[in-house]
């Protein structure tokens, strides 16, 4: 399973990268992994602001809806648009195309991991 080095974790399983003007948020391989094939992306609109640990939208699968929450907090910046007619880019590419939104704010926050802690929680999660 895929946990790039050069991201930051939330436990609820999404990812952050930071970037100039604030972070790019997915959700990552094991979440995408667990929902199995997803078909549907409820995204939210551009400005709304979220504390961390908010909805920020919803992941529809064959198996189940899933909400994804903010890892931290911002207003959402940009959506990725190309999730609405390509779901499945969210199991393809989790780290790339994938992506769900871009947001304000920072990657530092209250529970945030690097790479190293978040396989050491997955493999306590899953013990």
């Amino acid at each position: 399973m895929s946990i790039p080095a050069d991201l930051m974790y939330a436990r609820t399983h999404e990812w952050i990268r930071a970037e100039d003007d604030g972070v790019v948020v997915g959700i990552t391989h094991y979440a995408q992994d667990q929902l199995g094939e997803v078909v549907f992306v409820e995204l939210p609109e551009v400005g709304t602001t979220v504390d961390a640990g908010e909805e920020l939208g919803t992941l529809e699968s064959v198996k189940a809806v899933s909400e994804f929450l903010a890892p931290v907090a911002g207003e959402v910046l940009e959506v990725n648009e190309r999730l609405v007619d390509e779901p499945n880019l969210v199991n393809d590419d989790p780290y790339g195309d994938g992506w769900l939104v871009k947001m304000s704010g920072s990657a530092d926050g209250e529970g945030i991991l690097d790479a190293t802690a978040y396989k050491a929680f997955l493999e306590q999660e899953n013990a």
